[in-house]
């Protein structure tokens, strides 16, 4: 008997909380008033009561929906009373409302709040047909008089979770939505409320569409007549037309175009639109999809019109900042470049955002994608460029000597921090050296254009290492790869930071721009904290982590220079000793202490690589944490340094200089400080040493991914 009531679970919920379905429930499910009396004086009665007026919700024929409205039910819930004054004032409007078969998409209040706009197109706000939420298709036909339609957006969720729908830019309030109604006539009308008020494409005063309803290349020729201020389009508008690529912008379905505005071709030298080809117009184009900014999927690449084998160009939406300051940026990547085009990212933000057209939806860019105009130094002085603003600040105003750097380089590649990495850089007591910050800004320029699939082609069978342009400093880089997608991530450390690349591959005439999350050589870690995280040092830090050698790493009020083996150092270093024994160097928490301590230099003072070269004419002997001192030479040659242990004799590279650390600096050294008879030696093992270091050596790194 219970079909004949069409009330979902969300329905009964919404029900049971406005007081007009209470209201209604009184009239219908009539309480004798004995029984009211009685509630006063037993308890499980009211309780009864209440129940027995929840299951006269469910009672078919007499239930309070049958009598309850969707203009009702409007009119009395208090977050829709912005839009229910408006539908009030507006007859035509009412009487849809009263009389009609619709569906209605209702903005709350707090929507309103937030629209700036001075006109609410209420018919964009309804379809002539019922919809449930299940029943929603890639459109629907809005009761404008030109039939504009509005378009679905739905999120595949999360596992576990339900899946998002959008209207237009509106996120649809899936549990305050799918309310469905019988009007007076007996026409169904179904209620969605969202979370923002619909715009279509408006006009300014005292002007018209010479075509209602515009397709793509509609707007762009009635551009005039519509409200788009203080933007205009005409160049590209101009451009598309003489290369007779108008069809890709008249062409029916549903496509995002993206239409640079007219700064974006004045800025000097402004070569931009002689380098606009019919290629590059349809870079503009992502076809088959109609993607508004909030339910847009960042950071994946869409595939263009643009895209054969020869030059393939996708774009991926990027969103900088949050709240109220967010914006949204549009990246195009170029792969296979032809004669014209640099392969790498150009990037363009979004100042005009979502209008809707009959075949998608247009976004107004700041400058044309694909096409590479600018210098490196160009583009990081670009005032209009919110990305590194910050960055761009700090060096106008503190380290104005390192633009004359990049002036006088033919290629280059900048690992630009963004703002918030630069912000709390310029909270500490580091900006008091200038000297020291712009050695710091040097580390982040590569004298060559490195783009990420170079570093991740370099990358394969070991650490891929460029010299900066601070002299004798090195930036280094490592891959990440999610277990669960295998997708590969790149890191980038130098002067002990590790950051992690944001947006990569924003090309320039002269080479690449990466963002990065953190300012490079700028410490944060303390020496224990460095070596848990960087995945270079998995075995020093477990070692020291099992004789509990690492606790005294942390401490702020000691001075330490800690040479360091990476893992590749004390692999190789057990193969050419097969008959030590790792399993009583792990075992045996005294040994391996001792081990470590050749390597640990604590004093009033760190050691730069620089210091103990100058320092070291002869040998140099430096006091160790533990009974024996360090005796060694440094050397400089080719700009790497190299130590000799006057135990050994031998000679060793420094793979990695002056890893800066809030207490110390870390040198990563090829071959560790160790003896034979520093290890208990039971002959025979070494193949038993080799695979018992490469478990320790998984359960580390394995350790640190969890």
């Amino acid at each position: 008997m219970y079909d004949a009531i069409n009330v979902s679970n969300d329905h009964l919920h919404q029900a049971r909380a406005i007081p007009i379905a209470d209201r209604s429930v009184n009239k219908r499910c009539k309480l004798n008033p004995k029984t009211t009396m009685a509630r006063r004086n037993a308890p499980w009665q009211l309780v009864l009561g209440v129940i027995l007026a929840s299951f006269c919700l469910l009672l078919p024929g007499t239930i309070a929906r049958s009598s309850v409205t969707l203009e009702m039910r409007m009119r009395d819930d208090p977050d829709l009373s912005e839009l229910y004054s408006l539908i009030e004032r507006d007859e035509i409007a009412m009487s849809k409302l009263v009389h009609n078969p619709l569906t209605i998409f209702a903005p709350t209040n707090q929507a309103f709040q937030r629209y700036l706009n001075n006109k609410t197109h209420l018919n964009y706000h309804m379809s002539s047909t019922p919809y449930r939420l299940s029943q929603l298709g890639d459109t629907v036909r809005s009761m404008n008089d030109d039939g504009t339609p509005l378009y679905i957006t739905r999120m595949r969720p999360l596992s576990g979770m339900q899946e998002e729908l959008y209207v237009n830019n509106a996120k649809i309030i899936r549990e305050r939505s799918n309310m469905e109604f019988k009007n007076t006539r007996g026409n169904t009308q179904i209620l969605h409320i969202i979370d923002d008020v619909l715009t279509p494409i408006t006009t300014v005063f005292n002007k018209t569409l010479d075509t209602p309803n515009p397709d793509a290349w509609g707007f762009l020729q009635s551009v005039e007549a519509i409200n788009i201020e203080p933007h205009r389009v005409r160049s590209f508008r101009k451009k598309i037309l003489n290369l007779k690529r108008d069809q890709v912008f008249k062409k029916t379905g549903i496509s995002t175009f993206f239409i640079p505005v007219e700064t974006g071709f004045k800025t000097p030298p402004s070569p931009t639109l002689s380098m606009v080809d019919k290629r590059v117009i349809d870079g503009h184009v992502i076809p088959n999809k109609a993607i508004f900014t909030t339910p847009a999927p960042y950071g994946q690449p869409l595939q263009t019109l643009q895209f054969e084998e020869d030059l393939r160009v996708t774009i991926t939406f990027f969103r900088h900042d949050t709240g109220k300051h967010a914006r949204v940026f549009v990246v195009s990547n170029t792969m296979y470049s032809n004669s014209r085009l640099t392969p790498g990212a150009v990037i363009a933000e979004i100042v005009k955002p979502n209008i809707p057209v009959a075949n998608g939806v247009v976004h107004l860019i700041h400058r044309p994608l694909v096409v590479v105009d600018m210098h490196g130094l160009q583009m990081l002085t670009e005032h209009g460029n919110v990305l590194w603003s910050k960055f761009r600040d700090l060096i106008e105003d503190y380290a104005p000597e390192f633009l004359n750097v990049l002036r006088g380089m033919s290629q280059m590649t900048l690992f630009v921090p963004q703002d918030e990495a630069v912000t709390q850089m310029m909270q500490t007591n580091f900006m008091s050296n200038r000297k020291k910050l712009l050695e710091v800004l040097m580390m982040h320029v590569v004298p060559d254009a490195i783009t990420i699939e170079k570093i991740k082609r370099n990358n394969q069978n070991h650490i891929y290492q460029i010299p900066t342009m601070n002299n004798r400093r090195f930036i280094y880089f490592n891959l990440n790869e999610n277990r669960t997608t295998h997708a590969k991530t790149v890191t980038v450390e130098g002067g002990g930071v590790n950051a992690s690349l944001v947006l990569g591959d924003i090309a320039t005439k002269d080479g690449y721009i990466h963002i990065i999350d953190r300012m490079l050589g700028v410490s944060y870690m303390t020496v224990q904290e460095k070596l848990a995280t960087d995945p270079m040092l998995n075995l020093t830090y477990h070692f020291g982590k099992l004789n509990h050698f690492n606790d005294q790493l942390n401490l702020t009020n000691k001075r330490f220079t800690y040479f360091v083996p990476r893992d590749k150092a004390w692999i190789q270093w057990f193969i050419e000793h097969p008959e030590a024994s790792l399993d009583e160097f792990v075992r045996n928490r005294e040994q391996s202490r001792m081990v470590l301590e050749h390597h640990l230099i604590v004093a009033d003072r760190v050691f730069s690589m620089g210091d103990l070269r100058n320092m070291s004419h002869d040998s140099l002997i430096l006091p160790t944490i533990g009974v024996d001192s360090l005796q060694i030479r440094v050397k400089e040659e080719d700009h790497r340094f190299f130590i000799q242990w006057k135990e050994t004799g031998r000679w060793t590279t420094v793979f990695r200089a002056d890893v800066e650390c809030t207490n110390g600096l870390i040198h990563v050294i090829d071959v560790p400080f160790v003896h034979e008879y520093d290890m208990i030696t039971s002959g025979g093992g070494g193949t038993k040493a080799f695979v018992l270091l490469v478990t320790l050596l998984l359960t580390a790194t394995f350790a640190r991914l969890v």
